[in-house]
């Protein structure tokens, strides 16, 4: 008896615990700060095979570039139509795929010429783009994670992201990294690690401070663009009409206990 009693009190202490402990969120360490064009409202960003791909948005602006990684200067460039507000994008094959906001077409270029191969029609906004190995994933906005047929563009499932239990909503650019999707919040210095298969929120990636007020251009200069290179464990980071894109190196958060207050 005395030993059933001494093993609940040791798993509720457990409990106890449990429950009061926190993560703090990821930090970040500056590798290299490139340049990056002040007039690119970025929405998607790639890293593949040695190039930067680049989507950005606006209307009468939007685009899809490759541009040179060191100097930040555009090496090939093809114009979106003046009716469309591009967004994210993301490579599938030999092929890149682009997503507008609000008109509900995706284009497919060709990787290599920028050639316009075929467009795709979907039911929701576009705004992030990213792929697994086998579906494309898209964000709407929304606290919803879209996976999408790479070659019908249907959708094959959603999740609905939550961090501990409370819906996470303006979901924005995204990137496959590790088995899991990151995730800009958009309007936040923050960038979320979701699980692709529940939904859950795993972390977060507290990147305050990366590029000053100072250097922003407009309110609306806020963190948006993740790219990652998979060969060389880079990770890269820039935002809407930044003068800069970072390389930085993540830093794992240690978990900390907060104090119980125990009621008298």
């Amino acid at each position: 008896m005395r030993s059933t009693l001494l093993l609940r009190a040791i798993l509720a202490l457990a409990l106890a615990v449990s429950a009061a402990r926190a993560f703090a969120d990821d930090s970040y360490r500056i590798v290299h700060a490139y340049p990056h064009d002040p007039q690119a409202y970025t929405q998607g960003l790639v890293y593949i095979d040695g190039h930067l791909y680049e989507s950005t948005g606006l209307f009468g602006r939007s685009s899809l570039r490759m541009d040179d990684l060191a100097t930040g200067r555009v090496l090939q460039s093809a114009p979106v139509p003046t009716q469309y507000f591009a967004e994210g994008l993301a490579p599938w094959g030999s092929t890149l795929v682009q997503l507008t906001w609000q008109s509900h077409i995706a284009f497919v270029y060709d990787r290599f010429s920028f050639r316009l191969i075929k467009t795709f029609h979907y039911g929701c906004e576009g705004w992030g783009l990213t792929e697994d190995g086998r579906n494309l994933i898209l964000s709407d906005g929304t606290s919803e994670i879209r996976f999408f047929d790479p070659q019908t563009f249907r959708e094959v499932r959603h999740i609905d992201v939550r961090d501990r239990g409370t819906p996470v909503s303006q979901l924005n650019e995204l990137e496959f990294i590790h088995g899991q999707i990151y995730s800009n919040v958009w309007h936040t210095g923050r960038i979320a690690r979701i699980s692709p298969s529940t939904g859950q929120v795993l972390g977060w990636i507290d990147l305050a401070g990366l590029l000053p007020e100072s250097q922003r251009s407009n309110p609306e200069a806020v963190l948006n663009g993740i790219a990652y290179d998979a060969v060389h464990d880079r990770l890269f980071v820039t935002g809407k009409l930044w003068p800069k894109l970072f390389e930085i190196k993540v830093i794992p958060a240690q978990a900390k206990i907060v104090p119980v207050h125990r009621a008298k």
